[in-house]
Formats: C-alpha cells, structure tokens, sequence
C-alpha cells in the first residue's frame, strides 16, 4: 500500500527523511548556483560572454587553423574525378640546342641511309648544369708615378667593389628565399652549402639583408606611391612580433601594387600618415575604425559581415541575422558574375538588393546580438554595396588577406620552431643531466617509448 500523503508541509517537514531530502535539495542548488557562476567566470577569461556563443573561424575572424578540425569518415569511398585529356608540355620555342638523331640499321641488319629520313618525333630534355660558385681575384696594383713620385693604386672595378666578398647574384637568392619563401638563415646556409655549393655563415646572410634594406626602401617608396595615386584602395592588419612586443603588419592594396608597412600601432594614424594628402575614391576594409573615413566611400568586407550575421545566429538571433546572411551571400554572388553581366543588370540587382535592405532593417529582432548588428547595419547601409556602383571594387576584402596570409603563415611556423627549438632543449638538458647524476629524479621517456 502507498504510503499516506501528508497533509501539510509541517508534517512533512517533521519527518526525519523528508527533511535531509530538502536539506540536500538546498546543498545541489546552491551547488548548481557555485558551479554557473564558475563556469561565467571562466568563459569571461577565456574570452567568451556568459550565455552567448563560443568565437569560430565560422562566425568571427579567427583564422581557419584555430577552428576543431572533424575526424574523416572512414569507409566512406570518394566519389571518382571526372577524368579529363591529356595535355603534354609544350616544345620549346627556341632551344638552346638541337641534336638531330638519325636511325642507322634496320632489325634486319641493313644499313639505313639519313638521306631519306623525316621527322618521326620530337621532344625536350630540360636539365640543370651544375651549380658552381664563381670566385675571381682582384689584384689592384700601385707603383710610383714617373713624374711626381707620388704612389698611384688601382681603381676597383666598379661591378666588383671592394668590401663583401658576395655579388648581387649571391644577394638576390638569399633575399628572395628568405623574403618570398620564408626559407630561415640555417635553412639558407644549407641550401647555399648543398645546393649551390657555397659556404655562408648565418651572419654573412643577416649582413646581406642589412644591405639590401637601402635599395628596397627606395623602390617601396615608389610602390606606396602608386597605391596612393590608385582610386580603389584596400588595406587589412595583423599582429607581427617586433623584438618580444606585438606590433601590427598593415597592408595596402590597388589593382596595380601592394604595400606593407610594420608598425607598433593598429590606430588610424597608421592609413593617415601613409596616405599624406592624397585621398581615393572607394577605401575597402573591415569594420574598423581606424580603417573607416579615409575615402570618399566605403566598402565593407561582406565576408566579415556573414561571419558576423552566423554569430548573431548562434547568439539565438530569428528575426534578421538569418535574412542578413542570406542577402550578403546574394550580393557576392552578384559581385562574382560583374564580369559577365552587363551595367543594366548590375543596376536592377542593385535596386533590388536595396529593396531587401530596406525591408530587413525594418524588421525588430530581440535577441541582443541581432539588435546590435542590426543597429550597425542601419548606420553603415551605404557601405555595403558600393561594389555594384563601381567595377574596380570588390565586394569583399579577400586580396588582403591574400596578401597577410604569407607573412602569418611565416610568422606561425616561426613560433612553432622556437617552441620546439626549446622542447628539444629541454629534453637534451634532461637527459644530459640524467647521464650525470643519477640520483636526481628526472622525467625522461625510455627508448622504447619513443616513436
């Protein structure tokens, strides 16, 4: 039989087990209560707002690589490559030599005359000749002159002055690999050793660069100066690590010319100062703003925008992220087809992504992140499609990433060598002081723990 139900809660809070039962109930709650506001605590610390979304590459400018990569599936069988003709490389225009091979004896062991003998096939054999510093000797010679008894040296040769030793041949290669290809001084010293047959000291490398900082100054002064003359300019940053301190890789880009410039600052006086007095028609960016307000108008970055709408989505946002998001994919899809469509068109896709503007912006969300960018929005509705006005401008700011992406790239893989530069370290010391001191306890993998 059920036993009875008390009839009020004075009884039963005089039972001995229903009271430890409330009693506990209060301990899991205010439990609960501890546990929620340590869990805000460390979201805020680690950079998240209570209650909203974790930041992804997704819905926020994190870059790919700091996004959860899924495991492949396994067993799934890829669906095959359509198969496509083969193309052989083409022969060479002008070769540098021909080697004309005619057939001499038949199967049957009858001599064959060249004479009568056409062209059967053709092909190219492409090699490299080995790679050999060159070294000349200089010999300046003096003697006393005849008439005045004064003594008279030489004139160094102009193209091989006196002072390094390396030519501009040696120059270039190492500034190049080590500009363009990112390629380490103990990385150059080795391909100068085994490839080009050349020994070279990491310090010989860093004199080159110092060198070669002089005429590349010029010639960057000349590349700045057509990005300021162009009508469409494009700029992004990024952080640079400059002697243990965060400083800020900036980027400005035209149509014609791209300039970097590394400064300690990520304000607008950064685009003020480059651009002096010149002032471009169409300024691309993100929403910044210290890279707002430097043109006659301004295109925003709508790639960062759909980042920015699938943020407010996961924030809970249904009433205008998600038609937002939606409108921007449409907008660069139509900045993807420009080229193939004509002015006419362009203007009736315009008018008609204004029209759906106006209607999402009339639309009253009441999440907080959907509020906020639709706030943003309402300010900024005239820079996000300037794109559809003008050919030359782009409607997203892809070329400057484009243009960061090495230096980030180099900047990671530089980060990545030091650390594991000093995990190496480590383990040597700890296995040096293993070997010599036995009694001390030290934490090293057996060998037949190692991969």
């Amino acid at each position: 039989m059920a036993p009875e139900a008390p009839d009020s809660l004075d009884e039963a809070g005089s039972d001995p087990l229903v009271g430890s039962l409330l009693a506990r109930i209060d301990d899991l709650l205010a439990e609960i209560e501890a546990l929620h506001a340590r869990i805000a605590e460390l979201e805020g610390r680690a950079g998240q707002p209570a209650g909203k979304p974790p930041k992804t590459p997704t819905n926020s400018s994190l870059p790919p690589s700091s996004g959860h990569k899924a495991n492949a599936a396994t067993g799934v069988q890829k669906k095959p490559r359509k198969g496509r003709p083969g193309v052989a490389r083409e022969l060479c225009p002008s070769p540098d030599e021909t080697r004309d091979i005619y057939a001499e004896r038949c199967a049957c062991g009858a001599a064959v005359p060249p004479a009568d003998q056409v062209l059967a096939h053709a092909y190219d054999h492409i090699d490299l000749p080995p790679i050999e510093p060159v070294t000349t000797r200089i010999n300046l010679h003096r003697a006393q002159c005849p008439c005045c008894k004064k003594r008279v040296t030489a004139t160094p040769p102009a193209d091989m002055p006196p002072g390094s030793p390396f030519g501009p041949g040696v120059v270039s290669i190492a500034a190049y690999l080590h500009g363009s290809h990112m390629v380490s001084y103990n990385r150059l010293v080795e391909v100068f050793s085994g490839l080009l047959g050349l020994k070279l000291s990491e310090g010989a490398i860093a004199n080159m660069l110092a060198r070669v900082a002089k005429p590349f100054a010029a010639e960057s002064e000349k590349i700045a100066a057509r990005v300021r003359s162009s009508p469409v300019i494009a700029s992004d940053e990024t952080s640079a690590r400059v002697c243990g301190k965060t400083w800020w890789q900036w980027v400005f880009s035209s149509a014609s010319a791209v300039y970097h410039t590394i400064v300690p600052t990520r304000g607008k006086c950064v685009p003020v100062e480059f651009l002096g007095p010149a002032e471009p028609k169409v300024w691309i960016s993100d929403r910044l703003a210290a890279q707002c307000r430097h043109a006659d108008a301004h295109q925003f970055c709508l790639a960062h925008l759909i980042r920015d709408a699938q943020y407010a989505i996961d924030a809970g946002d249904t009433v205008f992220a998600p038609g937002f998001k939606a409108f921007l994919k449409r907008a660069c899809a139509i900045g993807r087809k420009r080229p193939q469509i004509a002015d006419a068109t362009i203007a009736k896709h315009a008018r008609d992504l204004k029209r759906e503007l106006d209607r999402l912006l009339d639309l009253k969300p009441t999440n907080g992140e959907g509020i906020h960018l639709r706030a943003a929005m309402s300010l900024d509705r005239d820079k996000l499609l300037v794109f559809l006005t003008r050919r030359d401008v782009e409607p997203t700011n892809n070329v400057s990433e484009r243009e960061l992406r090495p230096s980030v790239i180099f900047r990671n893989y530089a980060e990545r060598t030091i650390m594991q530069s000093a995990r190496r370290d480590v383990a040597a010391r700890r296995g040096f002081l293993a070997g010599l001191t036995p009694h001390i306890s030290v934490c090293v993998r057996p060998c037949s723990a190692w991969p």
